[in-house]
């Protein structure tokens, strides 16, 4: 298999490739969703992104709808046709690089959306709150406490990078945890110097 290292040139490959993704998540998606999986696949620029989008909807291959608020990009039937069509002219690496970016945007949403992290000053620093959720109640809430907020911040992105990872580590620490072993020689009165 050839490797390619570069970016999609031509706004004709840029929107088989917009097609290409979002039949594959076959979900509306949000056009900052969106914008995010091309960003993160390092494969498409801006500017094509922009461009092939706006041409997108003007040819109907996309639509923008929007719901309480929020803009959805959803794909038609034509740019589903066109994409089926077309695919072949852009390389497997395209397609994958494009792909995995995808499932890491949506694999952290999922996460962000089972796990609450909040920051709350108080008189001495911060507290981390962690709730972590699974199917209707709460598997673990948990206080920590940070003395800047620099240091809050981190405690939180870490966590949220892998929720279940921090659960399971405090769990297994919980379990595996052992009282210390005895030792004598702490009940020994030091011995005076002279």
């Amino acid at each position: 298999m050839k490797t390619y290292y570069a970016e999609i040139d031509s706004a004709f490959h840029v929107k088989i490739m917009l097609c290409y993704i979002l039949s594959k998540i076959d979900c509306p998606v949000t056009e900052e969703q969106l914008y995010e999986i091309v960003l993160d696949s390092g494969i498409i620029n801006y500017f094509y992104y922009a461009e092939s989008l706006s041409e997108l909807v003007e040819n109907g291959s996309v639509s923008k709808k929007t719901v309480n608020n929020v803009t959805y990009i959803e794909l038609n039937e034509i740019g589903r046709n066109g994409s089926d069509y077309f695919n072949d002219y852009i390389p497997e690496y395209f397609h994958s690089k494009l792909l995995k970016s995808a499932y890491k945007l949506f694999a952290r949403l999922k996460r962000k959306s089972e796990t609450s992290v909040n920051i709350e000053q108080t008189s001495n620093g911060f507290e981390i709150e962690c709730v972590i959720k699974d199917v209707g109640y709460d598997l673990m809430r948990v206080s920590l406490y940070a003395p800047g907020l620099s240091q809050a911040e981190l405690i939180k992105d870490k966590i949220l990078l892998d929720p279940a990872k921090f659960y399971s580590s405090v769990i297994s620490f919980a379990l595996d945890n052992t009282e210390d072993d005895f030792n004598r020689d702490i009940l020994k009165k030091p011995k005076k110097t002279v």
